[in-house]
């Protein structure tokens, strides 16, 4: 029988029920909250993390499970308790506001705020001592001083308000190609030419910047950044960042080697980390690569998939209370497991100084190419390829048997939509039909349950419930996930969700002004409404939404959807060069924009199959369409007509060459 149990245990999201029976006297979002405070003359605490966030675990047992802080908690605030994962609007809002006063943020989030949810104090993760101190001192100051509280709070709110809003800029007549050269040199500048990826610590994968690099690199055959991106894609996928046993990239590094993680495993990361090694398979062709994106989506079947087709939200970083060690492995146990094949293994996955970390664990990675590590071993390729599978198979039986860390079961509608976008890729790349089911259902899931007959999306689903208002990047990645899935299937019925969509978000987000989306909806009931314009872990909401218009104003021939991007773009040209991974996926648009950008159209009874060979290239500046006489209701497939034999139609702009069935000449036109 639990001690103490608050309000929290009403609620679905994993980490909302992690502190459902904290003595703190915890409740959710809600406006009633607010007005709550208001009746009791108190202040609110707004505390936002996450299920998998290792710091706010720690936060939780040193802070929120002590009888003696809820005491004081309980006496002088209201305390809500948030999931950022849920309700990024109030990470957003809140996140600025502790950034505003503390030039830095993370998770925990905590900020506290006047009854009107206005915020006067905040920061991350505090140790109990220091907690109780800003406790008081706060309580001390709110009875003392409300007269200097109140007027702090107007200047910091309007500062919220006001950080990330884009005012109407004049649009750009002429986007030059000069701009993503003076990009790239500077960003290049801080390249790791050793162990790849931003040559500093911590280090995040951050799919989306090497998208824009390898596109870049192939586009201007810029050989430095193209093996900067092959470097890092060979060291994340060789390092401890990734799980070497079991499949999938936990968060990030703490090193600069990639060697120490933390060990979350992020559903966002892994579905945007299946496009880049695909993409980068089409255009490297490593087998290493491959392996990677067979092994992730292996572990996505195994422990992250629903009944229903979605995807969970996360695995933590702790079991039994100690970061990383369900995926970590001492030389004794590795033995027992093993058997005579211990030495190889114990070489190839370096249990050595390499690959220690702390109290006789070691962190499984690789040093090694396959092609060196068989040589020395005197294998064959298909040799190489049984000897790991089977030990890591054994491994991960062994590994079976462990207490697993937790499972955030929450299913978020972008990270589904990331991960479909990446099946698609790895269908493109590999031909491989279950992949393609995997999207498909999985996009049957958003539309049967998370689009309501009014065309909103909904954010979460838990417990066949689907709840709270989609924000802009629930829309956007949507959008996106459908475009994709459209290019590899050729069903108008995704393209047609896609641009609704699109219809729908520009109603409800879109500033008429500057032409940019806020975060929320215009029913928001927030301090501020946001705009998200930087790219990082996961791109801008806006950078999405801009590509998105750009694409559907290729396939519907809309001339409002392509000033929409361009708009947009033009937004935030003046000075993207200075910060290269902050707008890598505007670097994406505007490679389409000064680039050759095409849209091919494969008519005929063949299309299917020729479809399949021409994507397995690498195609960055395609749009794929076709079908056969049954399904050519899209404006770009206008007047093209089906043959007795499969026809190439390939456009550009408004121009469109003599059709072709030569599958070569369409190569060498597309082809960068």
């Amino acid at each position: 029988m639990e001690k103490y149990t608050n309000a929290l245990i009403h609620e679905s999201s994993p980490y909302l029920l992690q502190h459902a029976h904290n003595p703190v006297n915890w409740v959710s979002w809600s406006d009633e909250v607010f007005e709550e405070a208001k009746l009791q003359n108190k202040m609110v605490l707004v505390s936002v993390g996450y299920s998998a966030c290792h710091w706010c675990h720690v936060m939780e047992h040193e802070c929120f499970e002590d009888e003696e802080v809820a005491a004081l908690m309980n006496k002088f605030f209201v305390c809500i308790k948030v999931d950022r994962e849920e309700r990024p609007d109030v990470d957003q809002v809140y996140m600025s506001a502790v950034q505003l006063m503390t030039q830095k943020g993370g998770w925990p989030l905590n900020c506290f705020t006047l009854a009107d949810g206005r915020p006067i104090y905040g920061g991350t993760y505090f140790p109990k001592d220091q907690w109780m101190h800003i406790l008081r001192s706060l309580q001390h100051t709110f009875e003392n001083d409300l007269e200097k509280v109140e007027e702090y709070a107007e200047h910091l709110h309007e500062g919220v308000k006001n950080s990330e809003l884009i005012n109407e800029a004049k649009k750009v007549e002429f986007f030059s190609e000069e701009k993503l050269h003076e990009l790239v040199l500077r960003w290049s500048r801080s390249f790791d030419s050793m162990e790849g990826g931003e040559s500093r610590a911590p280090k995040f994968p951050l799919p989306n910047n090497y998208e824009f690099l390898l596109h870049y690199g192939v586009k201007y055959q810029n050989e430095k950044v193209l093996k900067h991106v092959e470097l890092t894609l060979d060291k994340m996928a060789m390092g401890g960042i990734y799980d070497q046993i079991g499949g999938g990239f936990t968060r990030y590094s703490v090193d600069m080697l990639w060697k120490v993680p933390h060990f979350e495993k992020m559903l966002y990361d892994n579905g945007q980390l299946l496009t880049l090694y695909s993409e980068a398979y089409k255009y490297y062709k490593k087998p290493l690569y491959k392996r990677i994106v067979y092994q992730t989506i292996e572990w996505l079947q195994r422990e992250m998939l629903t009944k229903e087709g979605a995807f969970y939200s996360a695995l933590d970083a702790d079991s039994e209370g100690d970061e990383g060690k369900f995926y970590c492995w001492n030389k004794e146990n590795m033995k027992l497991v093993l058997g005579d094949d211990f030495d190889w293994v114990a070489d190839y996955y370096n249990m050595n100084n390499r690959g220690y970390w702390e109290e006789e664990k070691y962190i499984p990675l690789r040093t090694e190419t396959d092609s060196s590590f068989s040589h020395k071993m005197n294998w064959s390729e298909q040799e190489f390829e049984s000897n790991t599978s089977k030990i890591n198979q054994k491994l991960l039986d062994e590994r079976s048997h462990r207490i697993r860390p937790g499972t955030d079961d929450k299913c978020l509608t972008s990270w589904n939509a990331m991960t479909i976008r990446g099946l698609c890729h790895a269908y493109s790349a590999f031909g491989e039909e279950e992949f393609l089911h995997l999207a498909v259902k999985n996009a049957k899931w958003i539309t049967n349950n998370q689009l309501n007959e009014e065309g909103n999306l909904y954010r979460t689903y838990k417990n066949g419930e689907s709840s709270i208002n989609g924000f802009l990047e629930d829309y956007a990645h949507v959008i996106s996930a459908f475009i994709e899935l459209y290019q590899v299937t050729f069903e108008a019925d995704w393209l047609d969700h896609a641009k609704r969509l699109a219809e729908f978000t520009i109603i409800e987000f879109q500033d008429e002004n500057s032409k940019m989306f806020f975060f929320t909806s215009n029913s928001t009931k927030l301090i501020a409404r946001k705009m998200e314009l930087n790219d990082n872990v996961i791109p801008a909401s806006n950078s999405v939404m801009a590509n998105n218009l750009f694409q559907l104003s290729q396939f519907y021939q809309n001339k409002t959807f392509k000033f929409f991007a361009e708009q947009m773009l033009s937004n935030v040209y003046d000075g993207m060069e200075m910060y290269g991974s902050g707008y890598s996926n505007w670097g994406t648009l505007l490679l389409n924009v000064v680039d050759d950008f095409y849209q091919l159209s494969i008519i005929g009874n063949d299309y299917q199959t020729l479809k399949i060979k021409l994507q397995e290239n690498y195609l960055p500046n395609v749009l794929f369409a076709g079908g056969n006489d049954n399904g050519l209701l899209i404006p770009v497939l206008a007047g093209k007509k089906c043959k007795s034999e499969t026809f190439f139609y390939l456009c550009n702009e408004e121009n469109c060459l003599e059709p072709t069935n030569n599958y070569d000449e369409v190569i060498r036109i597309v082809i960068q």
